[in-house]
């Protein structure tokens, strides 16, 4: 099939190829992710990135942020993520649905195995990385900024600039790249490995088709990936976060890098260092999982 925007022949209009379908749906499942989970995202991040015993719990978080900015405090850097992680699960489904098929050409009929599935995913976590590296770092720049004025960052764009020449170029945007990609290889193989089996299974044991299944378990099935994916990787995460609101001036930073930082991490607080903010994102999970994967079922449905 042509990798070209091709005319059908009634003249109706353009006609998709399945890979710019799977960009297209991917993109309006990280749309959904973001509207859903940004507020639980928000709490996440500051737990995390905060000094031991500065929240009680996440409610207080939460709380404090709420009387802090008010209703919209939740949806702080919102932008940066509706377009940079709607761009990122565009390109996770596209790479997702195109390593399917270089292994579904090899099963020869077949279902893919587990195996097949988790590289699939894999592959998918390491290429949104390109773009999800800075967009998560932009975004994190802006959830933990003081409400102070004037503020360190007037906006997305503003705090792109300033991480660009305070961090000597694409170095000081891509900071936190090699735990990124440690995150979303491992974590989006596991992710996109629970989703797939269960709606394989689903579809042996139902006899439908894949278009037939209804979003309740797409919700049901992508809550569970959601929990498939933080239970592998939730430390890496937290290490992460750290390391994108560390400085950049590297004269200031407390962090010489990713395996410091973990040191560091286990000294001060033990296993509770690697554990700050798991509430909110257990919480948020299923919504904000449950979301992006019916949002793409039902977009492609819409558009095959």
């Amino acid at each position: 099939m042509s990798e070209l925007l091709s005319p059908p022949s009634n003249g109706a209009g353009l006609r998709l190829t399945q890979s710019q379908k799977d960009l297209v749906g991917g993109s309006v499942g990280g749309m959904a992710q973001v509207l859903v989970g940004q507020p639980f995202d928000i709490v996440k991040v500051r737990i995390q990135t905060a000094p031991p015993g500065t929240y009680a719990s996440p409610l207080d978080c939460a709380t404090r942020l709420l009387k802090a900015d008010g209703p919209l405090g939740f949806y702080k850097g919102t932008l940066t993520p509706l377009l940079g992680i709607g761009a990122c699960v565009s390109i996770q489904f596209g790479a997702l649905e195109g390593a399917k098929r270089f292994f579904a050409g090899r099963a020869k009929g077949r279902e893919l195995n587990l195996g097949e599935l988790w590289m699939s995913g894999a592959f998918a976590g390491v290429t949104n990385t390109v773009i999800a590296s800075p967009v998560e770092h932009i975004r994190i720049r802006l959830q933990t900024q003081p409400a102070v004025t004037p503020r360190l960052y007037s906006g997305p764009l503003d705090c792109a600039v300033k991480l660009y020449k305070q961090g000597g170029g694409l170095k000081g945007l891509f900071k936190g790249q090699v735990p990124t990609m440690w995150r979303d290889g491992v974590g989006y193989g596991c992710y996109f490995m629970a989703y797939e089996a269960l709606v394989q299974r689903h579809l042996r044991t139902t006899g439908l088709s894949r278009d037939q299944v209804s979003p309740v378990w797409a919700v049901t099935y992508g809550a569970a990936a959601g929990y498939a994916l933080w239970f592998s990787i939730y430390p890496v995460d937290v290490i992460k976060s750290k390391l994108q609101t560390d400085s950049l001036d590297p004269t200031k930073r407390v962090y010489k890098g990713m395996i410091d930082c973990t040191k560091q991490t286990w000294k001060a607080q033990g296993i509770k260092g690697f554990l700050g903010g798991l509430a909110p994102t257990l919480i948020r999970s299923p919504f904000a999982n449950g979301a992006t994967f019916v949002a793409f079922e039902l977009a492609m449905r819409a558009m095959n």
